[in-house]
């Protein structure tokens, strides 16, 4: 089954037609490479030299592999830039809109100069197709994810919802993605570098003191935890966290507190915020915390509630 679409798309967010440059380069032949039939005709592709081109400040993707840079330029070395980089002037000078790992490519070669597409585009455009291009290659790692919808939501002022809708997620992806940002230091290095997933912080998350969470991710990587053992480890966690005295019991026990860890995370990824599950015997209660009104009216939107 083919991967549905994000968002809005390059054309809906930037338009269709290119900057016309006085002096510029003279475009090259034809229309964007691979560009179906019907495209404008005005959607040329001109050459610019590369020492004009600035990264985008916008850019969400802070890491790149070097290693996936250094086949991209072999295959360009090969066969050229088949897609051209999109740009926008800014200063004097050809600020990216899409196309970072191919200008990086290009420098690694030493290029001269390369194949663009001169757009129109404010911030707001700029960082929502930045998104939308790294989430459809699943480019991003989890963190740089969440900073990426943590900045939109914050320089344009919008809420999740419609942050969401911009991408092209649901509320709940991009709830649960923010709340990665509120973990420690470490923990967020290991998600970007992969040694922890987010199934395994998704659980940390649980935990109310950055003390325990630390904990807890400390075990997860000394004794090579998997998600349903870290269910298990925070649960006890949060147990002593309760003022709990933890006494061996058996199996069965230990069975019972997975199982409440593990509603708890699905709880929390459903409703995108803390929630605390106590459970002993049949009898509990359930804490699901907010920290505004607009949060509050939203859980209670999502649990059909009328406020």
């Amino acid at each position: 089954m083919a991967k549905p679409a994000l968002g809005r798309g390059l054309g809906a967010l930037l338009g269709e037609s290119p900057i016309a440059k006085p002096g510029a380069p003279a475009p090259v032949s034809g229309t964007v490479p691979g560009a179906a039939s019907g495209t404008d005709e005005r959607e040329r592709v001109q050459r610019v030299a590369l020492d004009r081109i600035r990264p985008c400040p916008f850019q969400p993707r802070k890491d790149f592999s070097p290693e996936a840079l250094r086949e991209l330029a072999d295959s360009i070395r090969e066969r050229g830039i088949v897609q051209p980089l999109i740009v926008r002037e800014r200063d004097g000078n050809l600020e990216l809109i899409a196309g970072e790992r191919r200008w990086r490519a290009a420098q690694l070669l030493g290029l001269a100069d390369v194949p663009v597409i001169l757009r129109e585009a404010d911030d707001r455009a700029v960082l929502e197709l930045a998104l939308i291009e790294n989430l459809q290659r699943e480019n991003l790692n989890p963190i740089e994810e969440a900073e990426g919808y943590a900045q939109l939501i914050e320089q344009f002022q919008l809420k999740q919802e419609e942050a969401a809708a911009k991408v092209g997620k649901s509320r709940a992806v991009v709830a649960n993605a923010l709340r990665l940002l509120k973990l420690p230091a470490a923990i967020q290095t290991s998600l970007r570098d992969g040694r922890l997933s987010v199934g395994h912080a998704k659980v940390i998350l649980g935990l109310a003191s950055e003390t325990q969470q630390r904990l807890a991710f400390e075990r997860i990587l000394k004794e090579g935890l998997n998600v349903r053992q870290t269910e298990g480890l925070v649960a006890r966690l949060q147990a002593r966290e309760a003022g709990a005295v933890a006494r061996p019991g058996p199996i069965s026990a230990a069975s019972r507190d997975a199982h409440v860890a593990s509603l708890e995370s699905q709880l929390r990824e459903r409703l995108g915020t803390k929630v605390h599950l106590r459970y002993a015997h049949g009898r509990g209660a359930l804490e699901v915390a907010f920290f505004s009104d607009a949060e509050l009216e939203r859980i209670l939107q999502i649990l059909g509630v009328t406020a």
